[in-house]
């Protein structure tokens, strides 16, 4: 959420902050309600202040036995005042915050403009495309469904978007998991968390899907949401807590199932593993004081680039324009790895900078050095979507024969196996 106090000292920021996301100006509306709502509170706080002063009169000649019924019936009507603007300042209120959660976070000025993805700048590229010579490479799904990959079964039992695992190929996501757990804390120095996947609706709104992304969230019966990412509950970690400076800055991974109707995304990446209702992914978060931030994000994408190029996978860096920036974040950088059967980068990972507008939301502060209360910046990165590698792996490290290689890094993690044998693990049910 953005600083009220913010919009009031720098209007003409907030409204140009509003435009680069190509969203009308709302700083005239916005401090116009902010004007309202400060004079009823001081409407009302002097109507409280005159009605306990009075109060304390009709005490002191209650015990001197003087007559009080003149000052009761004036305590009266004053009362009656100050529920009635105690109720607008309320409603003011609530009409306040209500707007400001409406509104993204502001951009870093480091973020190029842009009308559409296209205009995303790419920074960087490492690694080689495969060129494939000897056959024409498969996509995941075709090369899937004779290792253990089965989405037939999985759309009797869940319905479309869905998908079975079985035999080395999910003990191939399981050691994507473990290995990329380790490297988190290993190298990275991460505390590792295993966290809900269900969570109230205050955790969801904290870290900025409620209320903008609700139709792309999984609600229970009884209100509760499953978590998109393990971003939300990482963050959630220090929710409505004071944190000292020495403290930090605080890394956290974890491993967790993500849920997502995927309801802006019909007709996309129907077919495969690349848009599912239910993946899993290791999360990155951080949380830094604001100097540090941009440091922190640059080692966020220095883990990502890590984990990419020990499984030796082409991708490029990209950063966000304008137009492509999710909601709550100031500045965001994607991973896009090479597939082999569509010819072209697609996203895998992406790490992002989300200023203090989470930790607003969250109320999470940290205390100075010098003893002053202030909100943290934070971070967040995916690092990886264990489908995502799951499927950069099949496709670039096919074989003629429909076998798949396996990075080197995780053969310790598969037992020692170095490749994947078409038809020698299918599920018992195919067979």
């Amino acid at each position: 959420m953005l600083d009220i106090k913010w919009i009031r000292a720098y209007p003409h920021l907030f409204d140009e902050g509003l435009l680069r996301r190509t969203l009308e100006p709302q700083s005239t509306h916005i401090l116009h309600l902010d004007s309202v709502h400060r004079e009823a509170l001081k409407l009302f706080q002097e109507k409280r202040a005159k009605r306990n002063k009075i109060a304390k009169e009709i005490a002191q000649r209650k015990q001197e036995g003087a007559e009080i019924s003149n000052l009761v019936s004036i305590s009266s009507v004053l009362s009656q005042e100050e529920s009635l603007l105690e109720k607008k300042v309320q409603e003011l209120s609530e009409q306040l915050v209500t707007t400001l959660t409406f509104l993204p976070n502001m951009l870093d000025e480091a973020v190029p403009m842009g009308k559409s993805e296209e205009d995303n700048v790419v920074l960087k590229h490492w690694g080689t495309p495969r060129i494939f010579k000897e056959f024409s490479p498969k996509d995941h799904e075709t090369l899937g469904m004779n290792l253990g990959m089965d989405f037939v079964q999985a759309t009797k039992m869940s319905g479309a978007r869905f998908v079975i695992l079985a035999g080395e190929l999910a003990r191939l996501e399981r050691a994507l998991c473990c290995w990329m757990l380790d490297m988190n804390t290993s190298r990275f120095g991460c505390l590792e968390v295993h966290t809900p996947c269900l969570v109230k609706e205050d955790a969801v709104f904290g870290t900025g899907q409620l209320p903008k992304l609700s139709e792309d969230l999984f609600r229970t019966t009884d209100n509760r949401y499953l978590i998109a990412t393990g971003e939300v509950t990482l963050l959630n970690l220090v929710r409505e807590t004071v944190l000292e400076e020495k403290d930090l800055p605080l890394k956290f991974t974890a491993y967790t199932p993500c849920f997502r109707s995927e309801a802006g995304a019909a007709g996309k990446d129907t077919k495969g593993m690349i848009r599912l209702h239910q993946f899993e992914k290791v999360e990155l978060v951080g949380i830094c004081v604001a100097q540090e931030a941009e440091e922190l994000h640059s080692a966020f994408l220095e883990q990502e680039e890590f984990l990419m190029q020990s499984l030796g996978l082409p991708y490029r860096v990209v950063a966000l324009c304008s137009a492509d920036m999710g909601w709550t974040s100031r500045r965001t950088y994607d991973i896009e790895v090479w597939l082999p059967s569509q010819g072209r980068y697609r996203e895998i990972s992406s790490c992002s900078n989300c200023g203090t507008y989470q930790s607003r939301r969250t109320d999470t502060r940290y205390r100075t050095f010098q003893g002053e209360l202030e909100y943290p910046y934070t971070l967040n990165g995916s690092a990886l979507p264990t489908g995502r590698a799951l499927v950069a792996i099949l496709e670039n490290y096919q074989n003629s024969d429909g076998s798949i290689t396996i990075p080197e890094v995780l053969h310790s993690y598969m037992g020692g196996t170095n490749r994947l044998l078409p038809y020698h693990y299918r599920p018992i049910y195919n067979l």
